[in-house]
């Protein structure tokens, strides 16, 4: 390894290299000393981004803590001319990874933040995931710009990158697991010194210098939790106070340093109580409530972060195939249309491919919630992101890497969780003011104790403001809707909207389309009619036999209705265009096909209308002279459809069936599944009309989908979901991908909203109540500061562990 360039001042902001440290960054293949991490990360995200080229062209040292207000340069290399960036003409968007994200009071402060800045149309953090989803005027703003909003308040935003923020992720986990045995060591240390004070102060045997020794041993004791482990709560209220709001953690740090210092004055004159015991264990109790609402985070946020890094970063390439079979080891990046790759066994498929050789079970669950591996063999489609779970396979390429099936899944997911629903913003609002009206509670409170029992003055108005539990009135919503979406995600619904279960949840009517939502989109055999001398399944072999070369649909459902192969073989075959086939099997001449291509060589036309098509579709077979067989096709419905329709009926919701096909047929499967409205043949501006015209009545419209001219009604719906295996611009449109294609999914996120919605407001009744109930307790003086901590703590714990029940399927 080359040595790092010993330098006197770091290379990056130009000043002085601590001696003996150990950071740095190789910039045109050269490793280049840094003073601190923060130098550090911003000249690895230079290099990392292309732009190396700004350390050569540069006139002095980027901007450094000696002018804190200067626009960092590096910041201005993010450009809205960034493919990255790109949105439309007029404006930008991007999703960005943000350090620093202590809890729910960080997002709000981020996002008051970044909607003050002129040209920001759009900003939604989201807790759970950690990511920052921004859409800007292309005029009014530039990236730099967004990002160095973000750094005024204390926090250091990036475009996103998996591998970078998983280890932002872990970095944090770890620093504050750190700060928490820190805390929780000088919790106990200090008790040891304090219990035995209490004891001894009961029947006046502590001396006094033992009393003096003990508080100063005391406040040494408690000097590692506050300059280290209450870092947290002080860099969050600091960053509140810069922004000139009132967060969550300035009640929290008030507390923290009036137990301290109150202490810090009572030791130094030997005069008064002191409370390091206190401080040291509400700042350890918080820090754990912390801990596991981070916890609690990456749970929620798990199966989204297993999707970001399904996509492999290499691929096998088979340069030379068919030629040679030589291998190669590519960027999956670079991987374009056409290339030959060799996936191997437990290895993923690096972009949509499709096979070419070999036979295997692919692992498809992250992209449809299946757990069940599905066999694909020669002509099979592969998506990028599936997993080879058994045999060696050969793909060919037919989009790069960058356009996947995966790759358009985590488009639609960066659009997932960035906004909140009403009763989210409602939460946040509530909190907010509670911050100040409890400050004013508190200062009004002191005034009465300082007059009624001064001695009791300082503690009761710290165990207000430590007893105080907004983060459990803004973790209520969101934590909830995090783990609800790690569920569902889990289960093969991609909820892309924020607002996808309270609304469905308060649905007036279920708007389904037809073919290929309560239908299967293809046809299937439904019935068979002996017309002369042969049994149905002798008329069904036959007609397989002639079907078997044929590529059309109902081709294929007369082949599956007769096991997938046929039994005997056609010859002499010719095809009809729009009319039929005709073949010879043992012999004998076959027409399969409409009633008048089969009459030719049938005889007259038969009537059978006594037995009744209703909306399906025949095919007659014939020999000469004779018919033989009418087989009915229709769309058939999916097996789940009855239940879903069923589930929302018994539930008090208007089910509507809106098609694009023909009258009779919608009818039909109306009867079938007891829908009572249904309408035929509509086109795509009749249904918007439909669905609009039931929004003007004050229906709340959810919309189940899947073809391209379900776009716009998706989109003017209260809510909508596209399935899986639907039109891309379908899915583009809707709030919600049933990735699993299975119509049941709409169950399960009915059931699943009814769950949340009932959590959520457990969550916000549990908080309310308790701050109804501890806040008076404390004000009166019921409760101490240390016991005000636990209270906290386990506010904040009962809402988490409430809302995680959601990730139970």
């Amino acid at each position: 390894m080359n040595a790092v360039l010993q330098l006197t001042e770091c290379f990056h902001c130009g000043l002085p290299v601590p001696p003996g440290s150990s950071w740095n960054v190789t910039i045109d293949a050269l490793p280049r000393a840094m003073c601190c991490p923060g130098c550090e990360a911003v000249a690895q995200t230079i290099v990392d981004i292309g732009q190396s080229k700004y350390y050569t062209e540069r006139d002095d040292y980027a901007a450094n803590a000696s002018d804190a207000t200067l626009m960092p340069p590096e910041l201005r290399l993010y450009s809205n001319d960034d493919a990255q960036f790109a949105r439309d003409a007029s404006s930008c968007e991007a999703t960005l990874s943000v350090e620093g994200i202590r809890c729910a009071a960080c997002v709000w402060l981020i996002e008051r933040q970044l909607n003050r800045l002129p040209g920001v149309q759009a900003a939604s953090l989201n807790v759970a995931t950690e990511r920052l989803y921004v859409r800007w005027s292309r005029a009014q703003c530039e990236p730099g710009d967004i990002l160095q909003a973000v750094r005024q308040v204390g926090y250091t935003a990036y475009p996103y990158d998996a591998v970078r923020h998983g280890e932002q992720l872990q970095k944090a986990s770890k620093t504050l697991g750190r700060q928490l045995f820190v805390a929780g060591l000088s919790m106990m240390q200090v008790m040891m010194y304090v219990a035995p004070s209490y004891l001894a102060a009961e029947d006046g045997t502590l001396d006094p210098n033992m009393a003096s020794l003990m508080r100063w041993a005391s406040l040494i004791l408690t000097l590692p939790a506050i300059c280290y482990s209450a870092l947290p709560f002080f860099q969050g209220a600091w960053s509140s106070l810069r922004a000139r709001t009132l967060g969550m953690d300035v009640p929290v740090t008030l507390g923290i340093l009036a137990a301290f210092f109150g202490s810090l004055v009572a030791t130094f004159t030997g005069q008064g109580e002191v409370y390091f015991d206190s401080a040291t264990m509400f700042i350890f109790l918080l820090l754990c409530s912390r801990y596991f609402e981070l916890q609690a985070r990456r749970k929620a946020a798990s199966a989204l972060e297993r999707l970001q890094h399904a996509l492999p970063a290499s691929a096998t390439l088979l340069p030379g195939f068919p030629d040679s079979r030589s291998t190669a080891l590519v960027p999956a990046g670079s991987l374009g249309t056409g290339d030959v790759i060799l996936v191997k066994p437990g290895e993923a498929v690096a972009a949509d491919s499709v096979i070419i050789e070999g036979n295997s079970a692919l692992d498809l669950s992250l992209l449809t919630g299946e757990s069940a591996a599905q066999r694909k063999k020669i002509g099979d489609q592969v998506p990028g992101g599936a997993i080879n779970a058994s045999a060696l396979l050969l793909l060919r390429v037919l989009k790069p890497a960058r356009e996947s099936t995966l790759s358009d899944l985590l488009k639609l997911i960066e659009r997932a969780g960035s906004g909140k629903p009403q009763i989210a913003q409602w939460a946040d609002k509530v909190a907010a003011w509670f911050v100040l009206a409890l400050l004013l509670f508190a200062v009004a409170v002191f005034a009465f104790w300082s007059w009624h029992d001064a001695a009791r003055a300082w503690p009761v108005a710290i165990a207000v403001l430590v007893v105080s539990c907004p983060c459990a009135l803004s973790l209520a919503t969101p934590t909830a809707l995090a783990a609800a979406t790690d569920s569902l995600l889990r289960r093969g619904v991609l909820i892309v909207q924020p607002h996808v279960l309270e609304t469905l949840h308060r649905a007036t009517h279920i708007v389904f389309d037809k073919t290929g939502t309560l239908t299967l989109g293809r046809p299937v055999l439904r019935q068979t009619d002996s017309l002369g001398s042969f049994d149905q399944d002798g008329c069904l072999q036959v007609a397989a036999a002639l079907e078997s070369g044929s590529a059309h649909p109902l081709a294929q459902a007369i082949l599956d209705a007769a096991g997938g192969v046929a039994a005997r073989h056609a010859q002499q075959l010719q095809e009809v265009q729009g009319q039929g086939l005709e073949g010879t099997i043992d012999g004998v001449r076959y027409r399969l096909g409409n009633a008048a291509f089969v009459a030719a060589i049938a005889g007259p036309p038969l009537d059978d209308t006594a037995l009744g098509i209703d909306g399906m579709t025949p095919l007659y077979l014939a020999t000469q002279g004779q018919w033989l067989a009418r087989f009915l096709l229709s769309d058939a419905l999916r097996p789940e459809a009855r239940e879903v329709v069923e589930y929302f009926q018994r539930h008090g919701k208007q089910v509507v069936l809106l098609s694009g096909d023909q009258e009779a047929l919608t009818q039909v499967v109306a009867r079938e599944l007891g829908i009572t409205t249904a309408c035929g043949e509509c086109l795509p501006d009749e249904k918007l009309d439909f669905v609009q015209q039931l929004q003007a009545t004050g229906a709340v419209v959810a919309m189940v989908g899947d073809g391209i001219n379900d776009a716009a009604v998706l989109s003017a719906a209260d809510v909508s979901f596209a399935m899986g295996s639907g039109a891309a611009l379908a899915q583009a449109h809707a709030d919600t991908v049933l990735l699993s294609s299975q119509l049941r999914s709409v169950l399960d996120t009915a059931h699943t909203a009814a769950r949340s919605m009932r959590i959520i407001r457990e969550n916000l009744g549990w908080a309310t109540l308790y701050n109804l109930t501890a806040i008076p307790a404390a004000a009166l003086g019921f409760l101490n500061p240390w016991l005000s901590g636990v209270g906290m703590a386990a506010s904040s714990a009962v809402v988490i562990a409430n809302a995680l029940r959601l990730r139970k399927t």
